[in-house]
Order: C-alpha cells, then structure tokens, then sequence
C-alpha cells in the first residue's frame, strides 16, 4: 500500500516492534543478573526487579499493538474469520470489532494518561528517581498506537498479509536462497 499514512503506520510498526524487542532483550537480561547477585553473589540490589516491571509494561502494551496490526490476536480474528458466518454478518462483525476496539484503545488512553499524571509525585521505594507516573506511561502510548492500528484496518483493511508484517515470509525467503 502506497498512502501515506499506512507509510507511516509501517514505520510506526517497526519502532513499536523494536521498542518491545529492545525492552524484551533487557528484561531478560536484567532480570537472571539480578537472580545471579542475589543468591550467588549474595549481593542482591533492589533495582532489577522494578526495572524488569517497567519493561515489562512496555514490551507488552507496545507489543499488543502490533500483534493487532499483524493479525496476531485470535480473539478479534476468530469472530471475524469464521466461516460459518455468511458475509454480510462477517463485514457487521469485522465493523462491530473495529468500533469496540475504538473505544477501549480510548478508554485504556484517557484512564491511563490519567493514572499517569495521578501518580507522577510519587517515586517507587527503590528507584526514589523513577516517578510511578512513567512506568504507567506504556499504557496510554500503547493504547495510541493501537488505535492508530485500527484506524489503519478501517480505512484501509487489514494490513496483516503485507511484507513488513510477515517476517516468517521474509525468513524463508532468506533460508532458501542461502541454500
């Protein structure tokens, strides 16, 4: 697709995936190296444990909304693509879905930002420079960007076939001409 904003959903697609990769890749390694100081080096510090909370947030409402994009939450799909619904009930579905995930991508963005600001004075106990208020941050941002994601599917359907979703495509395409 060549209009501009799927473009820009394309680019906004690939941030969000390297975001949740990036935030992956840390929580894993941050979270054994605080198991290792604790009960090896019996030295344990406080701070790995909140760390890997907060990048747990962000690996999962960013990663949430491009599992959406590719088609990666059955639970939508599976009203949607049923086969036993003739195709007029499956377009009313598809619609219904999109509107539903509307509002609770606006929902999670409104009450989020607000839990955000609501807890932005307080610090958690063992980062005192670490306000409560960013560690939610991942909730209204990733909700933003899952509506972004629906607003795509509507005005331009699903996106979840194209190339820059489809890695696994991509993948075997490169193990084949290895070979």
């Amino acid at each position: 697709m060549n209009h501009p904003f799927v473009r820009l959903m394309d680019r906004l697609y690939l941030a969000s995936i390297w975001v949740a990769g990036i935030a992956t890749l840390c929580m894993s390694l941050i979270t054994p190296g605080g198991v290792f100081t604790r009960y090896v080096l019996g030295t344990g510090s406080q701070w790995p444990e909140p760390i890997a909370i907060l990048l747990m947030m962000v690996f999962t409402f960013i990663g949430a909304a491009c599992a959406y994009r590719a088609g990666g939450h059955i639970a939508v799909d599976m009203v949607t693509v049923t086969e036993q619904l003739p195709p007029l009930a499956k377009g009313a579905a598809a619609h219904g879905v999109n509107l539903l995930m509307l509002i609770v991508c606006l929902f999670v963005a409104f009450y989020g930002a607000r839990l955000c600001v609501a807890t932005w004075g307080q610090s958690i106990a063992e980062l005192d420079w670490l306000p409560v208020g960013l560690t939610y941050t991942a909730l209204p941002l990733g909700s933003i960007v899952t509506l972004l994601f629906v607003v795509e599917r509507m005005l331009f359907g699903s996106q979840a076939e194209r190339p820059i979703v489809r890695y696994e495509d991509q993948l075997v395409e490169a193990v084949e001409a290895a070979h």
